[in-house]
């Protein structure tokens, strides 16, 4: 039997397929059908299916990442969403956060988005809970049927509903969900002691908003995917990624799909992590290079790190997700010459249509692509010889910028890769030194389509070597999703200074949020040795606005005491912000993470070879552009190569989905599982 992974991109949607017996795992990639991501999602599982000679129907398990929430978002094409707060705070979203998004100087206006539910759409409930979850005011149900009709009468489409202080105490808001669901069962009704039960209640609020702003694009894309399937007569399990790197069933994504808006970039984060493992280099910056942006991550020991607000777009989410960096710098980003005369390229990008010039497509920009192109690090074709690539279309649109400049062709490609590879190592600082890591301690792994072009010369900046080339780094978020988990967590707001408790006060509330993951496995059918629970705080220094979350370790708990959490909460601080204070420690919050470990089969090992590596070489009269000038430049077909083989630069290795660029004074080697360990030239 095969399992299928499905990472839908900007530029492609790329297909993972694995045999379950053997381990083997196959990639291709297909054009992403941006107005309806599941007709690439159905092409794509059809494509991988004949060039592996096997049927749709061996395909026991379908696991997908998908940017439909995320997209909805940025393209502001979400639903028209209503909100009902408690009467007196219909503004929450409006007074939001006292904050302006980097760089603010003097001269730079920043112009705060409109919130995703208007005002006019927002009712005030009149009800009170307190902070301790007793009420203060009963609902009023008949002032909110009234509110609900009215909403309704003018046509939203999806609700939500965010009550102060309901993480504390629910029965409010679920008695407002069922008059909703009365009047109207037909819209979809988010809650936020659902979504996330704790406390800051614009976070809480926004987030749920956000969710119900998706809400309706997810499950008309869901419902999508679940009718082609059937068509196909295909009766495949699906599951999509969450954020977090674990897995969701269809219903849960449809109900919570704010859980997926970093669903694609999570895989990647994932494959990542166990390479790094596989390989021994535990310490791993990722960064993933497609058509239109790059994700950026962070390993530490083998662990990604797991952060519990991300932006998307301007707006601050609180929902679980694993730490990336994202920056519009892509294949297909965009070069151009500004009135100041410096040379920029991107965030704007030639997408899948048109797409770079040497697409002929129809594209007449100056991309990325088109420098590698005219470079000479790219060869004639993509994609297994399915894509044909025109150096000409290339020149011709990277002169202009040439002749702005005063250079050649040549300077100005190369200009434009040093300007993008400068932009990949900035978003690499931002995961690393700006976290207290320093980058010369990892490693430096590629992925996406444009990744492996790119690695040598980031690692080059960052001082991170090796420099991993996986297996198949065009499709590998797709194969990190074959190593996820299924997931979920539970968690309560618990604001108490450690100096005000009991080490079996923190104990029995983890062990409360411990037993409903338990639950939640069970109702999921995950069997009882494949059932795993995490138990995680949030904890600050008195007066302090931001908390800091970890992993407790239950057991050591009780054995040690609250000092374990001090001490603990110490060294994240010293690593975090350079300092520790001696101070009282304050938890915030404590959660439980439900884990369903899914079977994975290992990655196939190869059987070695030795140092030379000529057998794989495909063209040795190829030359290529490094320091202003043309240098003979072998190129080799990673097919060929076996474990032990060696390249020295400057060097190309092609692949099917993607391009390796091995820069003079560099060395690679394959190892026993085919990553590319690229080092400096003793």
């Amino acid at each position: 039997m095969y399992r299928v992974a499905v990472d839908v991109g900007g530029t492609f949607t790329d297909i993972v397929l694995q045999n379950e017996k053997t381990g083997e795992f196959f990639g291709t990639k297909t054009p992403s059908t941006t107005h309806d991501q599941s007709e690439g999602l159905i092409t794509g599982i059809r494509k991988i299916c004949k060039e592996q000679n096997i049927d749709v129907n061996d395909i026991h398990s379908i696991i997908h990442g998908t940017t439909v929430a995320t997209n909805a978002v940025l393209e502001e094409k979400g639903a028209k969403v209503g909100l009902i707060t408690t009467a007196g705070f219909e503004q929450i979203l409006h007074v939001a956060r006292s904050w302006t998004p980097a760089p603010v100087s003097a001269w730079m206006g920043f112009l705060k988005p409109e919130p995703l539910a208007d005002l006019i759409h927002t009712a005030g409930a009149k009800e009170r809970m307190t902070a301790q979850g007793t009420v203060h005011l009963e609902l009023d149900e008949e002032d909110i049927k009234e509110k609900i009709k009215g909403f309704y009468d003018q046509g939203i489409q999806s609700l939500t509903i965010s009550l102060l202080n309901s993480y504390a105490n629910s029965a409010h808001e679920e008695r407002i969900r069922e008059i909703a669901e009365e009047i109207n069962p037909d819209i979809p009704v988010s809650i936020s002691h659902d979504i996330l039960p704790e406390f800051r209640e614009y976070e809480r609020t926004l987030t749920t908003v956000m969710n119900s702003y998706v809400r309706p694009s997810m499950q008309l894309y869901l419902n999508n995917v679940a009718t082609k399937l059937a068509n196909e007569k295909v009766e495949s399990h699906i599951s999509i990624v969450r954020s977090d790197g674990g897995l969701m069933s269809i219903e849960a994504a449809s109900s919570r799909p704010v859980h997926t808006m970093l669903s694609g970039p999570a895989g990647g984060v994932t494959a990542s992590a166990m390479i790094g493992n596989q390989t021994g280099y535990k310490n791993i910056i990722s960064f993933d290079m497609g058509g239109t942006s790059t994700d950026v991550s962070l390993t530490y020991n083998g662990v990604p790190k797991v952060v519990r607000e991300t932006l998307v777009g301007v707006f601050p989410v609180k929902s679980p997700s694993l730490g990336v960096v994202s920056i519009g710098a892509g294949g297909g980003s965009i070069a151009h010459v500004p009135l100041t005369g410096a040379l920029r390229v991107g965030p704007r990008s030639a997408g899948a249509t048109p797409g770079p010039a040497c697409y002929s497509k129809g594209g007449t920009d100056p991309t990325v692509t088109d420098a590698n192109m005219v470079l000479g690090y790219l060869p004639a074709s993509l994609v297994g010889g399915e894509m044909k690539l025109d150096i000409e279309a290339s020149k011709e649109a990277i002169k202009p910028i040439a002749e702005k400049l005063g250079v050649d062709v040549y300077a100005a490609a190369l200009g434009i890769y040093n300007i993008v590879n400068e932009n990949m190592y900035g978003a690499t600082r931002v995961v690393s030194v700006e976290k207290g890591y320093d980058p010369r301690e990892f490693s430096l792994l590629a992925l996406g389509g444009a990744g492996p072009l790119h690695a040598n010369a980031i690692g080059d900046l960052s001082g991170s070597f090796p420099v991993i080339i996986p297996p198949t780094p065009g499709v590998l978020s797709a194969l990190g999703f074959l190593q996820a988990d299924i997931r979920n967590e539970y968690s309560k707001t618990f604001i108490k200074l450690l100096s005000q408790l009991q080490t079996e006060d923190v104990v029995s509330e983890l062990t409360g949020l411990g037993n409903n993951c338990d639950q939640w496995l069970a109702g999921e059918h995950v069997p009882a040795n494949q059932r795993t629970t995490k138990y995680e705080a949030d904890v600050r220094y008195l007066r302090q606005g931001h908390e800091i979350p970890f992993e407790i370790d239950l057991n050591k708990l009780k054995e040690e005491g609250l000092a374990l959490i001090k001490n603990r909460f110490d060294e994240m601080h010293q690593v975090a912000f350079g300092f520790k204070m001696d101070t009282e420690v304050e938890i915030v919050n404590v959660r439980a993470v439900a884990i369903g470990k899914v079977d994975s089969p290992k990655l196939p090992t190869v059987k070695p070879g030795d140092s030379d590596a000529s057998k794989a070489i495909v063209d040795d009269t190829h030359e290529a552009y490094f320091d202003n000038a043309f240098q003979k430049t072998l190129i080799y077909d990673r097919h060929f190569l076996l474990p032990n083989n060696r390249i020295t630069g400057p060097a190309i290795v092609t692949q099917k989905d993607s391009t390796t660029l091995i820069l003079p004074g560099n060395v690679a080697v394959v190892d026993e599982n085919l990553n590319l360990l690229i080092q400096r030239e003793a």
